[in-house]
């Protein structure tokens, strides 16, 4: 089978509604393969957002970050794993059995379909956060150290892949190894405000660092032309464009 090599560059659909989400997958389908369904979009217009881009001829990130009982959560995975759907987040906190529940109902669909590319991603430490919020719930060690933890623990249930910012994209890549798949949010252009994220980098430094994906939401789509941004960005990371 012929490998597919997908754009690095991951649009996130920050935005309130389907028509908006769908003009921006649109107008960025010829710099990106995927696009991110969050929480504000699912929970505005519900699965069928997903089904509406994979209609369009792209494949979506489906990021809710689940985080429930096993049975739960590998139920919820059971509901979103389809042919068109590329990721689907997971929180490494909700532990080991929670992770490799989700990890074993991945697998079965895979052995009775092999058109689902689908991959889990584990959700280490938001980029929202640094080591005093981290301490503040709880957790005694650095964000670094709490991101090897998860990923760790990640890889040990048959989880592919992880969510992490580009602080830690380098040291994962490092400890880890270079199957991981390493995705990172928290990206943002030279010029841009950090605004409620804490833990950033520049897409072609989280590139660099080893990361294999980068989410970029706000920081591309309130450019005045998103679609030459993408490209720059695209070009910035060496990534052929058209």
């Amino acid at each position: 089978m012929k490998k597919i090599v997908l754009s690095p560059l991951i649009v996130a659909l920050d935005v309130p509604q389907a028509a908006e989400a769908l003009r921006v997958v649109d107008q960025l389908s010829g710099q990106a393969d995927v696009f991110k369904v969050g929480l504000q979009l699912f929970t505005k217009e519900g699965p069928r957002i997903v089904d509406e881009i994979i209609g369009r001829g792209k494949k979506v990130f489906v990021d809710l970050k689940l985080h429930d009982i096993p049975n739960t959560v590998a139920s919820a995975v059971e509901n979103l794993i389809k042919p068109g759907v590329e990721f689907l987040t997971i929180h490494g906190l909700g532990g080991r059995e929670m992770l490799a529940s989700a990890a074993g109902m991945l697998a079965r669909f895979r052995e009775k379909n092999p058109h689902i590319r689908t991959k889990i991603l584990c959700v280490t430490v938001l980029t929202s956060l640094d080591d005093e919020d981290l301490n503040e719930v709880g957790i005694d060690h650095s964000a670094t150290g709490e991101v090897l933890n998860l990923a760790r623990l990640a890889i040990s249930c048959g989880i592919e892949g992880v969510v992490a910012s580009p602080e830690e994209a380098s040291i994962l890549r490092q400890q880890l190894g270079r199957d991981l798949v390493i995705v990172t949010p928290g990206v943002r252009m030279v010029e841009d405000d950090a605004g409620d994220q804490k833990r950033v980098a520049t897409p072609a430094q989280a590139i660099r660092d080893g990361a294999n994906f980068v989410v970029m939401g706000r920081s591309l789509l309130s450019q005045i032309r998103p679609a030459e941004a993408a490209k720059r960005i695209l070009e910035s990371i060496n990534f052929p464009t058209v």
